[in-house]
Parts: structure tokens; C-alpha cells; sequence
């Protein structure tokens, strides 16, 4: 009977734990679907010109951070009130690398967006040209990143790591438009100066999904690689 009885609480709270585990993947993939909108939105603001739009972009930052929070606080529950095996405790251990990363992406996305407000207008939007196109593939890596995560696959994370070296490549040539602007002594210098550092926002953005891809590689396979 004790057997029994022992038996049955065990599933009860193996119950609870994997409960545990899906409220957590399910709160790790409603944070990827907010960073991707505050993405959207400083894209939107951006291309826009759009001050409005830039500031909803600012308003998801402190929604992300609370989200980064709860996920932890659930992470730190799983760990000190359960005995995850190691399997488990890959997925706990990932989520918790993995939002660190989120998080960071939402607060590029608010630091981008702060800066619409003082770009102003004229030539320096036509010059900076690259800047959509590379925000488009920064964004396309967080899309496919937690879309990796979601899925499971490995090999999905492998062709978005990839895809950071033309985000960086971007990069290299906005650097060389803000320099021949400021040779040129084309607009405002802090103006220009506001685009480079939105460039360099955006680059960022990359290495953090790449980084969220190489947690998936290792919750997938059990290995730590930088690929």
C-alpha cells in the first residue's frame, strides 16, 4: 500500500513538473513573439519616420523585461523545488541563457526606437541606405531563431547563425556611409552619428539571435558549440 501510495505521489509530482516545463516553454515563445514586434515596430518607426510607432516600441521594453523576470522566478522554482534529470535541466538552463538574450534584443529594439525622434529629415535617411535592407535580415534571424526554438531544430539554428555574417557585412557598409557623410560634412554630425549607432543596434540584434540559436543547438544535442 505504501508502495502504491508512493507511486502515485511521484506521478503526481512528475505531473506538476512537466506542467512546469510547458508553462515555461509556452512563456519563453509569448516573449519571442514581443521582441519580434518591437523589432517590427522600430523597423515600422524607422523607415516611417514615425514617432508614434517608435514610441509603442519603447512601451514593449518594459513588458519584455517584466516577461525576462517571471521566466527566471519560474526557472529558479523548477530547479529548487524539483530534481530535474539532465535532460531537464538542459531545458531550464537554455531558457535561462536564452531570455538573457530576448531581453537584450528588446532593449536594442527601445534604444533604436529612442533615437527616431532626433534623426530628423532630409538626405543623411537616402545616404545611411543600407540600414533597412540590414534590419530586415536582423530581424529575419530573431523570426527564425525562436522559430528554431519552437521547433526543435537544429539545423533550422545553423542556417540563422549563418546568416550573421551579412547582417556584419552591413554593418561594414554603413560604417563607410557615415564616414564619407562626415568627410563630406553632408547634415547634422550627431544626426549621422544617431544612424551608426542605430546600425550598430541592429548588429547586435544578430549576435544575440545567433546566440539564441547556439542555446538551441545545445538543449537539442547536449553540446556547447559556437559554430
Amino acid at each position: 500500500m505504501n508502495v502504491i501510495n508512493g507511486k502515485r505521489g511521484w506521478m503526481k509530482m512528475r505531473d506538476k513538473y512537466m506542467k512546469q516545463l510547458e508553462n515555461l516553454n509556452n512563456n519563453m515563445i509569448e516573449m519571442g513573439a514581443m521582441i519580434e514586434k518591437s523589432i517590427e515596430n522600430a523597423i515600422s518607426a524607422l523607415v516611417r519616420q514615425d514617432v508614434e510607432t517608435a514610441k509603442k516600441a519603447i512601451e514593449y521594453d518594459a513588458e519584455i523585461d517584466e516577461m525576462e523576470k517571471n521566466i527566471k522566478n519560474m526557472c529558479m522554482k523548477i530547479l529548487l523545488s524539483q530534481q530535474p534529470v539532465a535532460s531537464d535541466l538542459r531545458t531550464v538552463s537554455s531558457a535561462l541563457k536564452m531570455v538573457t538574450d530576448m531581453e537584450r534584443i528588446g532593449d536594442q529594439a527601445s534604444d533604436i526606437a529612442e533615437l527616431i525622434p532626433h534623426l530628423g529629415e532630409g538626405d543623411t535617411y537616402d545616404a545611411c541606405s543600407h540600414i533597412p535592407a540590414m534590419a530586415q535580415v536582423a530581424l529575419e534571424m530573431v523570426h527564425g531563431a525562436i522559430n528554431a526554438f519552437v521547433e526543435g531544430d537544429v539545423q533550422k539554428a545553423k542556417e540563422i547563425i549563418n546568416k550573421d555574417d551579412i547582417v556584419d557585412d552591413y554593418f561594414d557598409k554603413v560604417k563607410n556611409e557615415v564616414a564619407d557623410l562626415l568627410r563630406e560634412k553632408t547634415g547634422s554630425v550627431d544626426v549621422i552619428l544617431n544612424f551608426l549607432m542605430i546600425a550598430k543596434y541592429f548588429e547586435r540584434i544578430g549576435d544575440h539571435a545567433e546566440n539564441i540559436c547556439e542555446w538551441v543547438v545545445y538543449f537539442e544535442t547536449g553540446k556547447i558549440v559556437e559554430l
